[in-house]
């Protein structure tokens, strides 16, 4: 039996997410989007022959980190440090995240003080995930991941099987 993406995905969760009214979910997902825009417009504008070049530098290693937050099994199954995981797991919080959203959305904001890139685009969305995170949490709603996006957390997720079957 080989592994497929399919086992991984959750449709009837992805439906249920997006019905929830929980806008730490939909932070989640669009924190998902984040990682891909943040390391291709990241690749994109390594090519600026000015200091662009290190704000693209910034936004993979911010893609990188979200990553390893947005999608928590990866952890269980990527051999980091303890001090990475311990970093990582600050943020399972709404206020966390807002802080950690904002924090990265200032840094792409400030890259356009060089030069109007398509680095716009990652501050954009990554302020959108901070202002849902904290609306999550002025609301008090309950920070919870998304039952859509894979169907184990990092404490469940079955690695001795995954590596056995990969193998």
């Amino acid at each position: 039996m080989a592994l497929k993406i399919t086992n991984f995905i959750n449709m009837e969760g992805i439906k249920e997410d997006f019905h929830s009214k929980n806008f730490s979910v939909y932070a989640q997902w669009n924190g998902i989007l984040c990682i891909f825009l943040c390391i291709a417009l990241g690749v994109a504008n390594l090519f600026h022959a000015n200091a662009v070049i290190v704000f693209g530098i910034i936004a993979i290693i911010q893609g990188a980190l979200l990553v390893f937050v947005e999608i928590p099994f990866l952890l269980k199954i990527c051999p980091m440090s303890e001090n990475f995981n311990t970093f990582v797991k600050k943020f399972n919080q709404n206020w966390p995240r807002a802080g950690f959203y904002l924090v990265m959305s200032i840094i792409q904001w400030v890259s356009l003080t060089c030069m109007t890139t398509s680095l716009l685009v990652p501050a954009i969305f990554l302020l959108f995930s901070a202002v849902c995170y904290a609306l999550a949490a002025f609301k008090h709603q309950k920070f919870q991941n998304s039952a859509g996006n894979v169907m184990h957390t990092a404490e469940t997720f079955p690695t001795d099987a995954a590596i056995r079957e990969i193998l």
